[in-house]
């Protein structure tokens, strides 16, 4: 019940709000869209910046062993998700892709920072920082691959379109990114040794420290304009995905095969209970398919994580 009080309730009170605000009609829908665009460019990658600055990393905490805890599970699910949707359900190869990406896609940035930071303080920073950058690189790229195949696959595309086109857009996304530019600045910040100080620090803290109640908040405008609409069967297979196997996968990685300290393994497990990110709906609308897949996950898990979420809390305190 503690848990439940002093994390999973303020967490979840707060996107609650989000989402009454929207409801009302206070805000339009554009305004909504420049909140979440304003959380995403400018207090989440300053924050970002800030921990990698800054943040203290133990050691047997390399990031290529967070990554690789997270990813293993990530990519099972994104493959099982993937081959559930087409073949259990018979949606076309563009339908696979997004329902892949629902299943293994979660939403760190916007949930998972607020989240861990208020279940274990600032040391859980670094990890999920590290998580978040290396997810979002590898949407871009990954989607953007498998994308071109499955309009090919489903006859929307010829196979014959240039390749390079592909790699020069993916390639100007990475290196135009908020959080990709955050974390190299951060990095070459860490690498001077020079302190974060005077008003320079001063600034930053101010606006890393609304990074959270903003993103909460974007989160919960954002859910307005997601619905449960058409056939949900296959939402409801990758909500269970996406909430129990994912992070019941990490789990056992940091148990048995990853070696990391107790709260960055227990990070591990809580980002890979965490719903659906919103950046599905994106690679569902780019295909103009799967609108109402995406959507259907995004709000079912987003709902139901709210108990999954303190299940795993209570998990991982007991076994790790």
């Amino acid at each position: 019940m503690d848990q439940i009080a002093t994390i999973v309730l303020p967490v979840f009170g707060i996107i609650g709000i989000g989402y009454l605000i929207a409801w009302s009609g206070i805000f339009s829908a554009e305004t909504g869209d420049a909140i979440s665009d304003f959380v995403f460019a400018v207090p989440i990658p300053v924050l970002l910046f800030r921990t990698i600055a800054l943040a203290e990393i133990p050691s047997g905490a390399a990031p290529f062993l967070t990554w690789a805890a997270h990813f293993i599970g990530f990519t099972l699910i994104w493959v099982l998700g993937t081959l559930i949707v087409r073949r259990v359900f018979g949606r076309d190869a563009r339908a696979g892709v997004v329902g892949g990406t629902a299943a293994a896609y979660t939403n760190a940035f916007m949930l998972g920072i607020p989240l861990v930071v208020t279940a274990y303080g600032e040391e859980a920073l670094a990890p999920i920082s590290l998580i978040v950058a290396a997810q979002l690189l590898l949407l871009m790229v990954v989607s953007a691959i498998l994308i071109e195949r499955a309009l090919i696959v489903d006859g929307v595309s010829d196979a014959s379109l240039k390749r390079s086109d592909m790699i020069m857009n993916v390639g100007r996304n990475v290196i135009t990114n908020p959080f990709v530019i955050s974390m190299a600045i951060g990095f070459a910040w860490r690498l001077t040794g020079l302190p974060l100080i005077g008003p320079v620090a001063t600034i930053v803290d101010r606006i890393a420290d609304i990074a959270s109640t903003l993103a909460l908040l974007a989160l919960g405008i954002g859910l307005r304009k997601y619905g449960v609409s058409g056939n949900a069967r296959a939402a409801i297979v990758l909500t269970f995905l996406k909430l129990i196997a994912m992070p019941a996968i990490a789990l056992a990685v940091v148990l048995f095969l990853v070696p990391l300290p107790p709260i960055w393994a227990k990070v591990v497990v809580i980002v890979a209970a965490c719903p659906s990110g919103s950046n599905v709906y994106v690679v569902a609308s780019r295909f103009r398919t799967g609108e109402a897949l995406a959507s259907n996950t995004i709000v079912l898990t987003t709902a139901l994580s709210v108990v999954s979420i303190t299940f795993w809390l209570a998990v991982v305190e007991f076994l790790i």
